[in-house]
């Protein structure tokens, strides 16, 4: 069984751009800068985009939950390996 969400890249095309992949349906692709969960952003649908908005934006506030607590989990991954 996969995460609800995972985080990709593509340091080769969009060095500053960052992915949360949606894996549940409506599975989903939401692009963000590094700075900004919402700065950048562009969703692609690998599903059909829910038509109720309440859903969108839930879906968002899970994802921006999740790419802020992983961010803060590497932060603290890599200051451990620097003690």
């Amino acid at each position: 069984m996969l995460p609800k969400f995972l985080i990709a890249d593509n340091s080769q095309e969009a060095i500053d751009l960052v992915y949360v992949v949606h894996t549940e349906k409506p599975r989903c692709i939401i692009q963000c800068d590094l700075d900004g969960f919402y700065s950048n952003q562009k969703i692609y649908w690998i599903d059909e985009e829910p038509l109720i908005q309440d859903d969108l934006d839930t879906l968002l506030e899970e994802a921006e939950d999740f790419y802020e607590k992983e961010l803060d989990n590497q932060e603290e991954i890599y200051d451990e390996e620097d003690v």
